[in-house]
C-alpha cells in the first residue's frame, strides 16, 4: 500500500456515521494546526484514544481547518490536549454532531 502525501489545498469528504447511540465530534481549529493529531477518550478512561488529523476542509465556498470524528458512541468524552485554555470535554448525543471551536 502506498502512502499519498497531501499538498495545501487538498480536502476529502467525510461520511459521518451517525444514528442511534452514535454521534460525530467536529473540532474547528485554526490552520496552524493544520496536519496536527488530535485525540479523545471517555471521560473518566484515558485509553483507548480516538485520533483525527485537523485538515483542511471546504465549507459553503470557504476554508475551515478541522479535525472530524465521524463515529463515537454516545456519551462524554474529554478531548486530549496541551492547552488549558481549550474546552477539553464533550458530550456526543446519539445520532447529533458535536462541534467544538478551538479557533
Amino acid at each position: 500500500m502506498s502512502e499519498r502525501r497531501r499538498r495545501h489545498g487538498d480536502t476529502e469528504a467525510v461520511v459521518l456515521d451517525i444514528g442511534e447511540g452514535v454521534g460525530a465530534l467536529i473540532v474547528y481549529t485554526s490552520a496552524e494546526l493544520r496536519g496536527a493529531e488530535i485525540e479523545v477518550s471517555p471521560k473518566d478512561v484515558d485509553s483507548p484514544r480516538t485520533h483525527t488529523e485537523i485538515r483542511e476542509r471546504r465549507v459553503d465556498g470557504r476554508i475551515v481547518y478541522a479535525g472530524v470524528f465521524p463515529k463515537l458512541p454516545a456519551g462524554h468524552y474529554r478531548i486530549w490536549t496541551d492547552n488549558p485554555t481549550l474546552p477539553a470535554a464533550v458530550s456526543i448525543e446519539s445520532g447529533q454532531v458535536a462541534e467544538i471551536d478551538w479557533r
